[in-house]
């Protein structure tokens, strides 16, 4: 467990993102995948589906044993967080209500929210933007660990700690990264989570707070649907940036393992992810993939060749617009 990882850095690369290649040579190709893009209409109602089923279950623990509280939000609430996470990851591409109701979608990101319990959707919008346009972009792309965590998370052990701590890092990585002023987008979001999770203390006791706070904690560390943090851009194999998943998680997450076809199209919602694949093909069935997110973590964590050193890092050449 105190093998250290042998990188001492990230993977420096000197070229462009595939991906926005591989999306004109598909289009030239077969340029009825455009009519995949646009909105889900589906979407929404699955989200106000899962803030109901989590309301629900906000009401029925108040009343559990603490120890019933804590296995029911690691079985249950921690992958209902974890997907509404996910939703409110599709919801940033604009697909509950179209790019002509971008507004309606911030606010519906912030009601996707809730459940929650910390202000995430409208930083989380500004920031994974920049990621698509400048996918491991220095100094811009905060998905890329900080130099702190590929230089102390170094053997199999700290790994391990590292990948429990990810909703940490991912919370503070922007503020070391790639800070920016906070907008009255953020601050409403924050506003409005801080009067749900107050109402919900008031209303009905510790127990749901613990519940919701604890499950989205638990359910974006140490949890089989987390392993998509580490799939979708580590790299396992040199020179491939980008990996998809095809496993029976998707169910749960959006298709976010579809993550090739994501990067390539981010304006198709992922319940149509698969027809890109279907359509396309050759551009896909080659790429390396996985099937499994627990095997990638726990790869990741007993390879001793892999650490949060393990991305491809660019410099960006001329103007860079962010969110």
């Amino acid at each position: 467990m105190g093998n250290r990882v042998g990188r001492e850095d990230y993977e420096w690369v000197y070229t462009d993102q595939p991906h926005a290649d591989r999306r004109k040579e598909i289009l030239a190709k077969y340029p009825e995948i455009k009519s995949l893009m646009g909105p889900d209409r589906r979407l929404k109602w699955i989200v106000c589906m899962m803030v109901g089923i989590q309301f629900l279950a906000f009401y029925l623990v108040k009343d559990l044993d603490w120890k019933w509280v804590l296995f029911w939000t690691y079985a249950f609430g921690s992958c209902i967080n974890h997907s509404m996470t996910l939703a409110i990851h599709e919801i940033s591409h604009n697909t509950a209500f179209g790019n002509n109701k971008a507004m309606w979608n911030r606010y519906f990101a912030m009601f996707a929210n809730l459940p929650i319990g910390l202000p995430y959707s409208a930083s989380f919008k500004r920031y994974h933007l920049d990621h698509h346009r400048y996918l491991g972009g220095d100094g811009i792309d905060v998905d890329i660990p900080t130099d702190f965590e590929g230089w102390f998370f170094c053997t199999r052990l700290r790994k391990f700690v590292w990948i429990i701590l990810q909703p940490l890092f991912y919370a503070v990585r922007p503020l070391c990264i790639n800070p920016k002023p906070v907008s009255q987008l953020e601050l409403t979001n924050v506003a409005v989570q801080l009067c749900f999770d107050v109402l919900l203390y008031w209303t009905w006791g510790a127990k749901p707070v613990v519940y919701m706070l604890a499950g989205s904690m638990l359910g974006m560390g140490l949890h089989p649907i987390s392993g998509h943090f580490i799939a979708e851009h580590y790299m396992f194999l040199k020179g491939h940036e980008t990996y998809s998943y095809y496993g029976c998680l998707n169910l749960l997450t959006f298709n976010v393992g579809y993550h090739n076809e994501h990067h390539d199209f981010p304006s198709i919602p992922g319940r149509r992810l698969p027809l890109v694949k279907k359509m396309a093909p050759e551009y896909y069935d080659d790429l390396p993939q996985y099937t499994s997110w627990v095997r990638v973590l726990y790869d990741f964590i007993m390879d001793d060749t892999l650490s949060p050193y393990s991305r491809i890092k660019r410099k960006l050449k001329g103007e860079v617009k962010q969110e």
